[in-house]
């Protein structure tokens, strides 16, 4: 890998470290201070809003500006988060701010990518990001919780930390390309540029497919919330954090194995693996033991890596080709983080209801399987080159 390749893995390995360290140790305050079953999806909802919000502006300032400038400012709004959770703010307003951190990261994160690589090593790249991301997650959602159980204030002081040094890792970046905007209305643009990147099956299968993925992801985190004590009688938030980091661990694995299972061309045979995921969803809602909910987290983990690879390194393509990078990137988020926004309220509702945690799993799983037909249908048999994308 390039040297600046290697600086967005440790940058991004960091920042999503603090990310999930940050939001179990707000999990672990919800749980000592046993607030109602509504406030951890209403807490995903609060991050996920700024993405949804800044979706037509924060791609266009990823390519108005260096990315790695985007990077470490992002950085340094999660940062002020954390420092409103120190101060003794609403938990749900310091989460939001993180949110607009990660929402203004996240075109930068993923739109440098086709600007270090070609197109041969672009799927790779995605799958050490995933596979970055996903370790991130292991050890964030461990440490979060269990150091937030001893201290919420060194638990935050360390999340800062990790917010920090990502923030040098990005200021070590030498890339400095500035893709540039088109003048005019930011919203039109959006517009505009999400109307083209919908203009072919593939791409629409896409960018909907990564949405139905976040989404699911979201519930079932937060679902694990309520199902592992009601059925598996775990209680403590690191008993329940380690349950994912069983998807985490097959997310990772699926995601290094994508590009040698789905290669480019092949994007047809991911919607085989989102199947399999809805399918291990229900399967995870059955089960009454220890063993066997880590086997089926395990599993739906690597389908999920498996599918989700193969479709951001497509939709990234045929951005880069076909629009800004920073623009298709923050196209991608609009929607799959309006899909785990809209989930997230309609989870924060059914548990404010008193819904059954088995249920809501089960109806996750058939959902996901749903959803894939709905998808995937008129996806080519022989999937078209990006280059069919038409030229706005």
């Amino acid at each position: 890998m390039k040297g600046d390749v290697r600086r967005v893995l440790l940058t991004q390995f960091l920042s999503a470290l603090a990310d999930n360290a940050m939001l179990f140790a707000v999990v672990t305050l919800v749980l000592q201070r046993n607030m109602p079953a509504w406030y951890v999806p209403a807490l995903q909802a609060a991050f996920l809003l700024a993405y949804v919000i800044g979706a037509p502006w924060v791609g266009r300032l990823a390519d108005a500006w260096p990315k790695r400038r985007v990077l470490w400012l992002a950085n340094l709004l999660k940062l002020g988060g954390v420092g409103l959770m120190l101060m003794g703010a609403e938990p749900l307003l310091a989460y939001a701010v993180v949110g607009a951190g990660a929402a203004l990261y996240s075109p930068a994160k993923y739109g440098i990518l086709p600007e270090l690589v070609d197109r041969k090593a672009l799927l790779r790249a995605n799958g050490w990001i995933e596979a970055a991301t996903i370790l991130a997650i292991l050890g964030g959602t461990w440490f979060g919780a269990l150091l937030a159980q001893a201290s919420m204030v060194y638990a935050l002081l360390l999340i800062g930390g990790l917010y920090l040094a990502s923030i040098r890792a990005a200021m070590r970046l030498r890339h400095d390309h500035v893709a540039g905007v088109e003048n005019g209305n930011g919203l039109l643009r959006f517009g505009q540029q999400m109307r083209l990147l919908l203009a072919t099956p593939r791409a629409r299968f896409a960018t909907l497919g990564v949405s139905l993925f976040w989404g699911a992801a979201t519930i079932l985190r937060v679902a694990l919330v309520a199902w592992a004590p009601a059925v598996l009688y775990l209680t403590d938030s690191p008993s329940i954090a380690l349950l994912s980091l069983f998807v985490a661990v097959g997310i990772a694995i699926g995601a290094l194995l994508a590009p040698r299972l789905i290669p480019p061309g092949r994007l047809r045979r991911a919607r085989m693996a989102a199947y399999a995921m809805g399918g291990l969803i229900i399967l995870l809602a059955i089960q009454q033991g220890l063993a066997g909910a880590r086997l089926m987290l395990f599993l739906a983990g690597v389908a999920g890596g498996l599918f989700v690879v193969p479709i951001n390194a497509a939709l990234q393509e045929i951005g880069h080709r076909h629009a800004s990078s920073g623009g298709a990137v923050a196209i991608q988020n609009f929607f799959e983080n309006l899909t785990m926004l809209v989930a997230s309220g309609l989870y924060a509702f059914a548990a404010g209801q008193g819904a059954d945690p088995v249920a809501a799993l089960g109806t996750l799983g058939a959902v996901v399987m749903l959803a894939t037909l709905m998808v995937a249908h008129r996806l080519p048999q022989d999937t078209q080159d990006t280059s069919s994308v038409p030229a706005g």
